[in-house]
């Protein structure tokens, strides 16, 4: 039976007094990103390991020839699929897909595949007949928050490492044939990755609601006490915002928002969660945060596959090969 992560008072009372306080369990910024490491296999191309501080998500990208959906016949497929195992969390089940892994996969659905970041156009083969299926296989390994923003830095860092085999057209009109050429054979060819969505989750505290537990009054309560003028007060200064919380601000937090943003500064997809009322001035300065996230990010990515990229290319005489003679003025 899955086993429910439930913080225990002291805990409860000693994680929101330091929000009200201003302070982090792990010293960082309200607006501080957890250490990020992204690192990828020597060997396959499209497998990502992505660290988020004790977070643990690897992702896998794979490619096979199949047949395009009859009303998309110029479309190929992407299909994500993600597993959540109890060696990630007690708090999930083997076989069985909680609400929590609903929910993950389908931000990562909507961040990922509904925004458009992988041409699926560029997949297609033959028209009504064939197209390459690019399947991404996120398993999440260890749970410490942050699932959604860490699968969806797989995912996208995934999907720009994945190489596909090229292929070859033969014959004419029904006779024609699909030539898979292996990796010796012919270097292989990159997908057509349109943008980069990275994937931020914002996390709300109500401070009054904090202090109330603190003094061990009920929120509602507490409400009740204040005068009409506390109350038309509540604003900005009332709401405790923090990006990328750990599995022990997770399980504290009042609401929370799901942002992800491209280097482009477009907004691919907003969720919130909870029962918190936000001001449209907060969750705007988020939006602006998930874009500085993204940029950030980015350039990690970026960075991660150039060096990469040198590991793979270390002795291939290939890399300097040119079709095109040096041509002299004189």
């Amino acid at each position: 039976m899955p086993r429910d992560l439930t913080p225990s008072t002291i805990e409860n009372t000693f994680v929101l007094k330091a929000l009200t306080e201003r302070i982090r369990l792990d010293s960082r910024s309200f607006n501080q990103l957890r250490d990020l490491d992204i690192s990828f296999s020597s060997t396959d191309f499209g497998v990502v390991d992505v660290k988020l501080g004790r977070t643990r998500v690897i992702a896998r990208i794979s490619a096979e020839i199949s047949q395009p959906y009859a009303d998309r016949p110029y479309d190929g497929l992407f299909i994500i699929s993600t597993e959540i195992s109890p060696m990630a969390a007690p708090t999930f089940e083997a076989g069985r897909k909680s609400e929590d892994e609903l929910v993950i996969s389908r931000i990562i659905e909507k961040s990922i595949r509904r925004s458009g970041a992988l041409d699926t156009e560029a997949l297609c083969i033959i028209s009504g007949e064939k197209c390459w299926a690019v399947r991404a296989d996120v398993h999440f390994l260890d749970h410490d928050g942050g699932l959604m923003d860490a699968a969806c830095i797989a995912v996208s860092a995934g999907l720009l490492h994945f190489r596909r085999p090229d292929i070859t057209i033969v014959g004419v009109g029904s006779r024609r044939e699909v030539i898979v050429h292996p990796i010796t054979e012919r270097v292989p060819v990159p997908l057509a990755v349109l943008h980069v969505p990275i994937c931020v989750t914002f996390s709300f505290f109500d401070v009054r609601k904090a202090s109330a537990a603190i003094a061990g009054l009920p929120g509602k309560d507490n409400m009740k006490e204040a005068d009409d003028d506390d109350v038309e007060e509540e604003n900005d200064s009332s709401t405790t915002v923090l990006v990328d919380a750990t599995l022990q601000e997770e399980l504290l937090r009042h609401g929370y928002m799901s942002v992800t943003a491209n280097t482009n500064r477009e907004i691919c997809q907003i969720q919130k969660g909870g029962d918190m009322p936000v001001e449209v001035g907060k969750l705007l300065s988020c939006a602006e945060a998930a874009i500085m996230v993204a940029e950030k990010v980015t350039k990690l990515i970026n960075k991660r596959l150039k060096e990469d990229e040198a590991r793979r290319n270390v002795g291939n005489l290939l890399v300097e090969a040119r079709a095109e003679n040096d041509r002299y003025i004189v």
